[in-house]
């Protein structure tokens, strides 16, 4: 898969401890690549790189985005050449608590790591992870293009825009195509939808409180039922992202850009409906509603338009959601007596046997 790109070449992942990083290690590692990991200890004990065992499989260096010196130690050090920044401040509700750090992460920590990468003469592709909330969300009903304009209501939001306009600042200003045999690198940023999958226990996040609340037999809080948001398979996003790095190593000056990599209009469903396929795939629990007129501003509905993606690189949905969240539910049940790296494995091999038939 990727055409072997990534054999043996050095990868260097920000943030790999969460839990999207976690899952893009264990790929990485089936692709045979020398994966590097830059980031802050894992959130919990049960997170998936913990009990996935993923230490002993990536040279993991622990490290904060915002220590420009530790970074740029870590790119001489190991000398990349893929960079794929993941590292953020990822919870809307966490950012109105503390709106400085959020910032600081966010964009001060991409300013960091494109610094690196524009001072390191091993980077060849760099792909930088945004968020399908970095739009100036109007609420409407079609679905964000490229194009459209960045914002964002609260300081999460903006601050994955800020980490837009920053990149593209860094594109047209140091890694332009126009001039890339001068500098030799194509950078990209990547938005996708709201990813579920095994062995997120992140707070305030749809997925980890639901498993919270079935695994101690108490009701699921649900705080706002009625948003809409684009769901998909965590493997759905990183089967872009690697997707688009192959192209741009091969053809940098074509696939640099912003990407969206959402789900099909099927995926796009209330918080509600997910929460209720979840407690049937669970085969029991309940959920009830929390919602709060003051709580913090959340957005009530989002799309994404991937065209571009399904046009340019063929990429496209592999799972619905019913399989999707089938998939979600059968690593937490299974994590406790079986070994969580294998059970991501055999997911990823699925998910690619699936693909290749559809492809």
């Amino acid at each position: 898969m990727f055409d072997n790109i990534f054999k043996g070449k050095t990868v260097l992942l920000t943030g790999h401890t969460g839990f999207k990083g976690s899952w893009l290690c264990i790929w990485l590692n089936m692709l045979g690549a020398n994966i590097v990991g830059y980031a802050l200890e894992p959130y919990t004990e049960k997170d998936n790189f913990v009990v996935a065992g993923l230490e002993r499989k990536v040279r993991h260096v622990i490290g904060d985005v915002r220590d420009f010196v530790s970074l740029e130690n870590v790119f001489k050090d190991y000398q990349p050449e893929f960079v794929f920044h993941l590292a953020a401040q990822p919870i809307v509700r966490e950012s109105y608590k503390r709106p400085k750090q959020t910032y600081d992460v966010n964009v001060g920590g991409t300013v960091n790591v494109l610094e690196c990468c524009r001072l390191s003469d091993s980077v060849k592709v760099i792909v930088n992870v945004t968020s399908d909330k970095c739009y100036e969300n109007k609420e409407w009903i079609w679905g964000y293009r490229e194009n459209d304009p960045m914002g964002g209501y609260d300081p999460y939001s903006s601050s994955k825009g800020c980490s837009e306009i920053v990149t593209a600042a860094y594109r047209r200003s140091f890694f332009n195509p126009d001039s890339f045999n001068e500098h030799k690198k194509s950078l990209a940023s990547v938005r996708a939808g709201n990813v579920i999958g095994g062995g997120d226990w992140q707070k305030d996040r749809l997925i980890p409180d639901c498993i919270r609340a079935l695994e101690n037999n108490k009701p699921i809080e649900i705080r706002n039922p009625s948003a809409v948001r684009p769901w998909q398979h965590v493997l759905e996003s990183l089967h872009g992202y690697l997707l688009l790095a192959s192209k741009m190593y091969e053809n940098p000056q074509e696939f640099c850009g912003a990407w969206n990599f959402g789900p099909d209009y099927d995926s796009i469903m209330s918080v509600g409906e997910v929460v209720d396929k979840v407690v049937t795939q669970w085969n029991n629990g309940r959920w009830i509603d929390l919602s709060n007129e003051n709580a913090p501003h959340e957005s009530k509905f989002l799309s994404l338009d991937t065209s571009k993606a399904k046009v340019c690189l063929n990429w496209f949905r592999v799972w619905d959601l019913d399989k999707t969240i089938e998939k979600t539910i059968e690593w937490y049940r299974q994590y406790k007596e079986k070994n969580p790296y294998s059970i991501c494995v055999n997911q990823i091999e699925e998910f690619i046997m699936k693909e290749s038939m559809l492809r």
